[in-house]
């Protein structure tokens, strides 16, 4: 399995001084970024022109998460900003396949996320499809919540999977991640770790990217 990646979220960041806050996690292996439209999920963030600005100032590669309605449409214009990865919810896409397709031509690793209570089982087939595949651990649209122990079994599937597949999937959990459950969701066999709280609400978000990392290892 790949190493274990710390992609801080920047939901949990201040947006009043959001390039300060990125060099606050030079050392995250990626920093995510919550793009929500209050219409997939009730609350509403940024959008494309202010992902496109960080992305010109960001030390670390965006991994952006469209948790937005229509995704088909949306999703290819994040691609084109020269955005790391671009991540859209399975349930907002109507030609998932075709979707993916269209942002790994864009130049972007194209990944996919499942809400807690979506299978995983339905979409196995186009894993060499992708680049990544999201477990969210939390109903998505507000940071700060629990981890959810349900999915568990899911992300060991969906392990199960990736590796009997034999392709090279990153498999990302997001939501309630903190050095307790950064363990179960590792053992489980997640290796992308989303965190926001974890983060941004210590001290030394740098120090705490290192403790996760070291966490989610062993």
């Amino acid at each position: 399995m790949a190493q274990c990646c710390i992609n801080p979220s920047i939901l949990s960041a201040d947006f009043v001084n959001l390039e300060a806050e990125l060099h606050r996690i030079s050392n995250a292996d990626a920093v995510h970024v919550d793009v929500m439209d209050n219409h997939f999920v009730p609350n509403l963030t940024i959008g494309l022109p202010v992902v496109q600005r960080i992305q010109a100032v960001s030390p670390v590669p965006l991994d952006v998460h469209l948790m937005i309605a229509d995704a088909d449409r949306w999703a290819p214009g994040f691609a084109d900003a020269g955005v790391a990865s671009v991540t859209f919810h399975a349930e907002a896409s109507i030609a998932p396949i075709k979707l993916a397709r269209e942002l790994r031509a864009r130049g972007a690793k194209a990944g996919m996320a499942l809400r807690p209570g979506t299978p995983v089982e339905p979409y196995l087939d186009m894993l060499p499809e992708l680049d990544l595949l999201l477990i969210m651990t939390v109903e998505p649209g507000f940071g700060g919540q629990s981890f959810l122990d349900l999915t568990l079994p899911k992300i060991r599937r969906a392990r199960a999977a990736i590796d009997g597949a034999g392709v090279g999937v990153a498999l990302q959990v997001d939501g309630g991640i903190t050095e307790e459950t950064i363990v179960r969701a590792a053992e489980a066999g997640a290796n992308v770790f989303v965190a926001g709280s974890a983060v941004y609400g210590a001290a030394d978000p740098a120090a705490a990217v290192e403790r996760l990392r070291a966490a989610g290892s062993r």
